[in-house]
């Protein structure tokens, strides 16, 4: 969608529902602070958008005129981040409150080109072109996060119909989505994130922009990608997220080798991981990153190594290579760091020492540190079909026991002591 009109709509409190309230107070203090100084300040973003549905904000974020050294002169806690966009993180109380440089739009003069950096497929590497309110606006991403908040006046400054999509409850991006696209893949991944965690239907347009632009994402550093990957199935909504990643064709550019794994739609390892991860959040139990991971990756392993041992390798050995290529491979669309890496590794290698349930493992097996991520994993792999349920309700049960009756249990599984022959005693001559 086209926006030719720049002059904003002023929204007055009478006619939005954001209370003062409801607003952080150092985020305020960082405007007031901002504006005493002469510059102009507003509260930006998703944490209007939230405001305006009555949601309570996750964070807040500013947008100023101020230029980030400036920022950085004005409050004594306060740190420059960032290469790719320069913020300025300040420190008030616990509270981190994220303040950001107005930007200008993507045509400028020479000397503004030197210091924005654009691939060759015209994605955005570095932009710290300063502009005014009005460029910043028309730089966002969706006009759902391109709305202002003046703690001031208490209007809502509206250059983009933000709040009009708001109240219809669409996702629109500002210009050609598939630019916006082309500028930055990411925000293919934030258009799921933001249908689905606030029901909001994506624009006809921006569903057509997302299918011809998937292939983009393989030329985001995996690092964004993970930190993405995490904000998508870690925050309760994660099974809606997986159909909808799949139904755009974003999900095979993600996780390629799963993908060639699915074969039923609604039953597989990765649904059921994911609902399990749901369930958990809403309980507020933790999850951790290994888990789905691994159940996003089982599959593409069994097929190797079935590969592997077919062609004369060893299980064992078949597992091992098989394990240490596939997450190298994954590693090139979705980082996977090495403390992730390895509680996959330890996952999967603990399902054949469940499987085996050898006496004298059963107790150390108990105590072990991943001991629940993989008694958990093998219930799932229960549900696909792969294991007996007599081996899981084995495992449940000796969870459930005191230590005597644990140790009857392990002692249960001694096979039988072999009689071997008696060797007869030669008579002395």
């Amino acid at each position: 969608m086209q926006y030719s009109n720049r002059t904003p709509e002023h929204i007055p409190p009478s006619a939005h529902r954001i209370s003062e309230s409801a607003v952080s107070r150092p985020a305020l203090k960082v405007v007031k602070q901002l504006s005493d100084a002469g510059y102009e300040a507003y509260l930006v973003g998703g944490c209007v958008r939230d405001l305006l549905l009555q949601h309570k904000p996750k964070d807040f974020d500013v947008a100023t005129s101020a230029y980030p050294e400036e920022v950085k002169a004005l409050f004594s806690r306060c740190r420059l981040i960032g290469r790719r966009f320069r913020l300025a993180h300040v420190s008030m109380g616990r509270e981190v409150v994220e303040v950001a440089t107005f930007r200008a739009g993507m045509a400028g003069d020479a000397e503004e080109e030197e210091h924005r950096h654009v691939s060759a497929e015209g994605r955005i590497l570095r932009d710290n072109v300063y502009g005014g309110i009005e460029d910043d606006a028309f730089r966002r991403d969706f006009t759902i996060n391109a709305l202002y908040y003046d703690p001031v006046t208490q209007n809502v400054v509206d250059y983009v119909h933000g709040v009009a999509h708001v109240r219809e409850a669409r996702l629109v991006t500002i210009g050609d989505a598939e630019t916006r696209f082309t500028e930055d893949p990411v925000r293919m991944l934030r258009a799921i994130r933001f249908s689905v965690k606030l029901g909001f239907a994506l624009d006809d347009d921006l569903k057509t922009a997302i299918t011809r632009s998937a292939e983009s994402l393989s030329h985001v550093p995996p690092s964004r990608v993970l930190d993405e990957m995490l904000k998508l199935f870690h925050h309760g909504y994660g099974l809606d997220v997986f159909r909808a990643l799949r139904s755009t064709g974003l999900f095979r550019h993600l996780f390629p080798f799963t993908e060639q794994c699915i074969v039923d739609d609604d039953h597989n390892l990765p649904v059921l991981a994911l609902t399990n991860t749901d369930k958990r959040i809403s309980e507020g139990k933790p999850v951790i990153p290994a888990f789905l991971f691994a159940c996003f990756l089982w599959d593409p392993l069994r097929f190797e190594v079935e590969k592997r041992t077919a062609n004369g390798v060893s299980p064992r050995e078949a597992f091992a290579t098989a394990t240490q290529d596939l997450l190298r491979e994954q590693a090139m669309h979705v980082a996977l760091p090495r403390r992730i890496g390895h509680v996959v590794n330890e996952i999967w290698s603990l399902q054949q020492r469940l499987e085996k349930r050898l006496p004298r493992s059963v107790a150390p097996m108990l105590r072990h540190k991943r001991f629940r991520a993989a008694y958990d994993f093998l219930l799932l792999r229960q549900a696909m079909g792969e294991v007996d349920p007599e081996l899981t309700n084995w495992w449940t049960q000796v969870q459930e026991k005191g230590q005597k009756q644990q140790h009857e249990m392990i002692e249960s599984l001694q096979p039988p002591p072999k009689r071997g022959r008696r060797r007869r005693r030669r008579r002395a001559a």
